[in-house]
């Protein structure tokens, strides 16, 4: 399937609604996302593989058209992210985020920001899919999932702090309701991974099934949510969560302390060691 012309992105965000209406049918809306509706479900698939599903500025882009675009479409009930090639998300491309972050701006105004307040501001039942890692964005995203499945060899990580950075995408607000100060402060702080297993015991996940059963769980669990009524879905969701501007405050509050973090001595020690690693 041909990639869109990259100038067609800014016209996809403002007509997605109808463009993505009609034939059901797959779109890749850059050469690294798919994003296919299907019967009522909208599904964003990650594919980058070969760079373990690293997010781009575009990646992001995308994404948030993907979902902003679904809150006007009545036949989509329900929406479902997912990776390929064996691996969730490996969280951002660095050489990409550090590129567009090089103002020492960090999160602020980046695509990221504007796909954490798509995610704040969805109101969709959100699923996840996840094989493999998740890492960074890639875990944090999850926690404003309505639920998530995994890979019985998934992995969860925010390495956030090791990097000399703070955790972001509202995780300091939703990690802690979801699993305890205690389990988020192992997580978020000290960077500590969880497999699939840990993670379901921690109310993080809310099942773990085989990676060859991964894809058809999770669109049957996604069929299933779509079949409820769905007003009365809307209002209990609504009931369950944080409001929208609680979440875009927390996020806003965590980009400006991220961006503050990125030109302190920590986190420029800790990334040259990184890329010094790579070399």
């Amino acid at each position: 399937m041909a990639a869109l012309p990259q100038d067609c992105l800014p016209r996809l965000a403002a007509k997605n609604a109808s463009a993505l209406r009609g034939p059901r049918k797959g779109y890749r809306m850059t050469g690294h996302l798919t994003v296919v509706d299907t019967a009522a479900t909208r599904i964003i698939t990650l594919t980058r593989p070969d760079k373990k599903n690293a997010l781009t500025q575009d990646m992001y882009r995308a994404m948030s058209a993907a979902i902003n675009s679904a809150q006007a479409d009545a036949a989509i009930r329900c929406l479902l992210i997912e990776g390929s090639g064996g691996v969730f998300t490996s969280g951002n491309d660095l050489e990409d985020f550090l590129n567009a972050g090089s103002d020492g701006a960090g999160l602020r105004g980046s695509e990221a920001t504007t796909f954490l307040h798509a995610l704040a501001n969805n109101e969709k039942p959100l699923l996840a899919a996840v094989e493999g890692a998740a890492i960074g964005i890639g875990t944090t995203l999850l926690l404003h999932c309505d639920y998530v499945i995994a890979s019985s060899d998934a992995s969860f990580a925010t390495p956030f702090v090791p990097l000399g950075l703070v955790p972001e995408g509202a995780s300091s607000l939703l990690a802690p309701r979801a699993l305890g100060h205690h389990r988020a402060f192992a997580l978020l702080v000290m960077g500590r991974k969880l497999d699939a297993n840990d993670a379901r015991d921690a109310g993080f996940v809310n099942e773990v099934v085989p990676a060859e059963q991964l894809a058809a769980q999770a669109r049957k669990v996604a069929a299933e949510i779509a079949a409820l009524p769905v007003e009365a879905v809307a209002i209990s969701r609504r009931l369950l969560k944080p409001q929208p501007s609680e979440l875009i405050d927390r996020i806003d509050h965590e980009s400006k302390l991220f961006g503050e973090r990125m030109t302190s001595e920590e986190a420029i020690a800790a990334f040259k060691k990184f890329f010094d690693r790579k070399k």
